[in-house]
């Protein structure tokens, strides 16, 4: 990437944010006199056109900016329902490279034209995400493989937006969003973009993940073919399935679209909970299901190794959540890491009263608690403004959003208690702490 290409990037990213800014400035203005309801629905209107115009911008400029709008799609805690909803697309309509662009990466890294290493090569990605694409090919044992590569100078890209965004997220807090959290957002996506551009780390996730699930035929993750891997090239088993938010599909293998969301939550939860290892990035592209049902995990770029002192405390508050206990809330989400700026219990105890009010709310379908949660507690956080929010929470945040977003597009709502409570078991068991009362 040259001078020039980083000065039109800036320049295209500046602009699209000053469109937005100005849009909602124009909103404020021609709303102040007018009934609340009528003011609700321009915002509306107004958060809708903004991240539509994101979305235009992220699929032109592709890199980090897809990456971000994914980040901005799942994040209900942050930002308004209408980004939500658009750019969760970006989660399965990431627009995909020329071969020829991917081609240079692929020989490069395997020193030598690909042809050499891979008879047969399918040209067309099966898959397609923000910093990277996978292709179906074979190796020359006769071994269906899964090629995913680097775009070219995707490295720069991702330097040059993270400082875009890093600026525009410190303008929108100081100018008009003084109540958002945008720099743990800012966080979240570098750290993310860190991780997923590595991809000798991302073969060692999967490993690990793998190990972690050796006993359970119901989950499949695709080896490593280390032999034709590096930092920039990662070469593993391909697997067929088909996708989880594909109930007509599910039905068509012979399994129970219920089951197989059970045995979704009840991986996440063995791997949060016990294994302190957990892949982060489990939106819908990501888990695919086979006859059994088997669920196959897919992209292990992002995952997180949780410490044994935020492991102990989020099991705590996982079972405060099952007895509806504020204090017991507070005082987990205390031992995570959490902190406001005058150091507060009584700012954490209320987070723990909305939780414990939450998990009683039985007029509220199940699968809406997660996004619900998230949003109340940000709103009471907001109040007495953080100073830590730790990065592994927002992550599993993310992660059961997630999945309580693919339980809506599934049709499947989980009454989670019973299940909760399996998984605190097992967890204290792993941890060499006593058993719950």
């Amino acid at each position: 990437m040259n001078p020039v290409q980083r000065a039109v990037r800036s320049a295209r990213v500046l602009y699209a944010a000053g469109a937005i800014y100005a849009g909602y400035r124009a909103t404020n203005l021609r709303s102040r006199s007018v009934p609340e309801e009528v003011k609700e629905r321009r915002l509306a209107g107004q958060h809708r056109g903004s991240a539509r115009r994101f979305l235009e911008l992220a699929t032109s400029t592709k890199g980090l900016m897809i990456k971000a709008g994914q980040v901005m799609g799942a994040r209900a805690d942050l930002f308004p329902d209408e980004y939500v909803e658009v750019l969760s697309k970006l989660h399965d309509d990431v627009p995909p490279r020329p071969f020829a662009e991917i081609r240079t990466v692929i020989d490069a890294e395997l020193g030598r034209p690909l042809e050499e290493v891979f008879p047969e090569f399918d040209p067309i990605p099966i898959a397609s995400a923000s910093l990277a694409q996978v292709h179906r090919a074979r190796l020359r044992d006769g071994r269906q493989v899964a090629v995913k590569a680097q775009y070219p100078d995707i490295e720069e890209i991702v330097k040059v937006d993270l400082r875009n965004i890093r600026l525009i997220a410190k303008a929108a807090e100081r100018l008009w969003l003084k109540e958002f959290d945008l720099g743990s957002f800012v966080d979240e996506l570098q750290f993310a973009a860190s991780q997923e551009l590595d991809f000798v780390n991302e073969g060692r996730n999967a490993e690990r993940i793998a190990r972690n699930f050796a006993d359970d035929p119901g989950i499949v993750v695709p080896a490593i073919v280390w032999e034709h891997s590096s930092r920039r090239l990662l070469v593993m088993e391909y697997i067929e399935g088909v996708k989880a938010t594909d109930r007509r599909g599910i039905e068509s293998i012979g399994a129970e679209p219920e089951q197989v969301m059970r045995q979704i939550v009840t991986a996440y939860m063995q791997q949060v909970l016990v294994d302190g290892f957990f892949h982060a990035d489990p939106h819908p592209g990501n888990i695919l299901v086979q006859p059994g049902p088997r669920i196959v995990l897919l992209d292990f770029g992002l995952c997180k190794d949780l410490d044994e002192q935020f492991r102990r405390a989020y099991v705590e508050l996982t079972w405060a959540m099952v007895i509806r206990d504020r204090k017991l809330i507070g005082r987990a989400l205390r031992g995570m890491g959490f902190r406001t700026r005058i150091d507060s219990v009584d700012a954490l105890e209320a987070v723990g009263d909305m939780f414990a009010r939450s998990m009683s709310d039985t007029s509220t379908p199940r699968r809406e608690l997660t996004r619900q949660m998230n949003v109340r507690m940000m709103a009471v956080l907001r109040e007495n403004p953080l100073v830590d929010i730790p990065t592994e929470f927002l992550l599993i945040g993310r992660v059961m959003g997630l999945i309580s977003g693919l339980g809506a597009r599934m049709g499947v709502a989980l009454d989670l208690t019973d299940t909760m409570t399996t998984y605190v078991l097992k967890a204290q068991s792993s941890l060499g702490a006593p058993a719950v009362a």
